[in-house]
């Protein structure tokens, strides 16, 4: 059933007599002083740019959600509480800033097409490249037809070690943040076949696909080509051999008069200390690299990774590169309309309607404005479409100024983030979790609650039937669970015997797609505003404590696992699947349009 929209409203005239210094006092009343925390649910923000086609039309006020979440019971001894109490009074300022921003700003995604400048080509080379760290911006991404060309040289690296090099494509962000749209790895030594070896890949959220090896091997006859070019070239292992067989070749050509129909088996392209120029360019069907003239290898497109979201052409490892250049690039980038959100209003969230069943709280980051896009235009239409669910994002606030500013414009026009005020970082990202609990609990009091990432698609009508499986008087946790984890104690994820020093997890669900019964969130709130939460710095873990206290003191829980809420990528026939880009969010959408529940998962 359709959710029905209320009438919108006429636009209210600004009064012109009104300083703007009232307004933003209006627009920053809830905020307490700096060292304070953030109070109300809203936060009254008036528009002060009139529309610069019709000057006379002022423009209407809006309302910024910001989480109610409150720490002043928290105790702050435990680090991770004391970090979270400082986060977020640093969050205050950084709120009170973006709210504060000159009226005459220009709105953050309504940039002219000149900005950035979209130059046909770019190119560094010797100190300025170096200075970058081997790495070519890429100012408005590819298009059909775009190249890049890297001239280098491999190191020679000492002894039996692996000597290698990468040639990659990135998306923007920084570290696991920035999606690998191509990597091209060439393995002159020491890979674990024994044999040069060039290796192709992509890679999502710290997640790779499955990789194209290319061995030595030419494609067999009967697999896919890309553009009629097959993915893998042959090449000799030998190269002083192909040395001497070309040579002799071109004596019965040049000097004899014979002509050779033999097949040519060229070295492997690259060399130790030898100069190459490799050029990587953006076909029909995919990439296609050619060494030094000679067509290597072709990587077929993947779905989710596109053209216009390479940031950055990248070079590393046992290299020293000369010089990068990328011409025929796109004149303007192409999702320059998806930043002008005045044509996006189908999008927006309809009016809040209380209470509601199921309410789905959304983790993002402020710079994930794609990703949040994704999940409009994809699973979050049935949200949009449902009298019996609500969907919101939860953001933290970026140190960067000019995110927080984007980001509030964003949320005045789709009306679907909640704002939570402290400094984003990986170890507090449970306190979204908590302002989920908060506000599905005290605002729109849902029946169930529901936490997924932003690369998370959900199968609305699906969880549904799964949650309705369990009985009205029960309290209930629903997921991926895991049992007898153990923490570990080196490498990435590491965890000290100070931060926990039991021997195994309690049971918990995966955290990309989790729900628990309202009286579970409930709990989590009081707990949190009497001063006896306890927070640990991996989310889900910290949910299946909080449930494990719960249902050894108020009540009986009841654990439901299922695998089909799938925390490493995709299944067929999912509840939720994981590690989505917007790319696949899109595909998985117009799949489960035509009724087939299957995975976009790369070639």
């Amino acid at each position: 059933m359709r959710r029905p929209r209320r009438a919108a409203c006429g636009l209210r005239p600004l009064l012109l007599l009104l300083p703007l210094a009232a307004l933003l006092s209006f627009a920053t009343f809830s905020l307490h002083y700096p060292d304070r925390l953030v109070g109300p649910t809203t936060v009254a923000v008036a528009a002060a740019v009139a529309d610069t086609a019709h000057p006379q039309v002022p423009s209407p006020r809006h309302r910024l959600e910001i989480s109610r979440l409150d720490l002043r019971a928290l105790n702050a001894t435990p680090p991770l509480h004391a970090a979270a109490v400082r986060a977020f009074r640093t969050g205050g300022r950084l709120l009170r800033d973006a709210l504060s921003v000159s009226a005459g700003a220009a709105p953050p995604h309504a940039r002219s097409p000149d900005s950035p400048r979209c130059p046909p080509s770019v190119a560094l080379s010797g100190g300025k490249l170096r200075a970058a760290g081997n790495a070519l911006a890429l100012p408005c991404g590819l298009a059909l037809g775009s190249h890049v060309t890297v001239v280098a040289s491999p190191r020679k690296v000492p002894g039996n070690g692996l000597a290698q090099f990468a040639v990659e494509l990135r998306g923007a962000g920084h570290g696991d943040a920035a999606s690998t749209i191509l990597h091209f790895n060439p393995r002159l030594r020491g890979d674990w076949s024994g044999r040069p070896v060039i290796e192709q890949n992509t890679r999502f959220r710290g997640q790779w696909g499955p990789a194209l090896r290319c061995e030595g091997w030419r494609s067999r006859s009967d697999e896919e080509t890309v553009d009629g070019l097959v993915q893998c070239e042959q090449w000799a292992w030998n190269t002083a051999d192909t040395f001497e067989e070309l040579k002799m070749i071109w004596i019965r050509n040049r000097v004899v008069g014979q002509r050779s129909k033999d097949l040519i088996d060229w070295p492997y392209p690259f060399v130790e200390d030898e100069l190459f120029v490799l050029t990587l360019s953006a076909g029909l069907e995919g990439y296609h690299v050619q060494v030094d003239g000679r067509h290597v290898t072709s990587f077929p497109y993947r779905v989710g990774f596109i053209l216009e979201d390479a940031a950055i052409l990248q070079v590393n490892g046992d290299i020293e590169v000369e010089s990068m250049v990328a011409g025929s690039l796109p004149r303007a980038h192409p999702n320059i309309a998806e930043r002008n959100l005045e044509l996006l209003a189908e999008l927006k969230a309809p009016p809040t309607e209380e209470p509601v069943e199921l309410f789905i709280g959304i983790l993002s980051a402020g710079s994930h404005f794609t990703e949040r896009m994704a999940v409009r235009r994809s699973w979050m239409s049935a949200v949009r479409n449902s009298s019996s669910t609500m969907a919101r994002f939860f953001v933290a606030l970026n140190e960067r100024k000019e995110v927080n500013e984007d980001l509030k414009k964003e949320a005045n026009f789709f009306r679907d983030i909640i704002i939570v005020p402290f400094v984003d970082s990986y170890d507090l990202v449970v306190l979204k979790t908590v302002a989920i609990c908060e506000y599905a609990a005290r605002v729109v009091s849902a029946k169930y609650v529901m936490k997924c990432d932003d690369d998370t698609f959900v199968r609305l009508d699906s969880v549904m039937a799964e949650v309705k499986k369990i009985p009205d008087d029960k309290s209930f946790y629903v997921g991926n669970m895991n049992y007898y984890h153990r923490p570990l104690r080196k490498g990435k994820w590491a965890v000290s015997y100070e931060e926990w020093p039991k021997d195994t997890y309690p049971p918990y669900a995966d955290g990309p797609g989790y729900i628990v019964s309202s009286d579970i969130a409930n709990f989590v709130v009081f707990e949190m505003e009497t001063g006896r939460l306890n927070m640990f710095k991996m989310e889900d873990v910290s949910v299946g404590m909080w449930v494990g206290q719960f249902n050894g003191s108020v009540k009986a829980v009841e654990y439901a696992h299922s695998v089909r809420f799938c925390q490493f990528g995709c299944v067929d026939d999912y509840l939720t699947a994981h590690y989505q880009s917007p790319g696949q969010m899109l595909c998985l959408w117009e799949k489960l349009g035509r009724g087939k529940p299957q995975c976009c998962n790369a070639r």
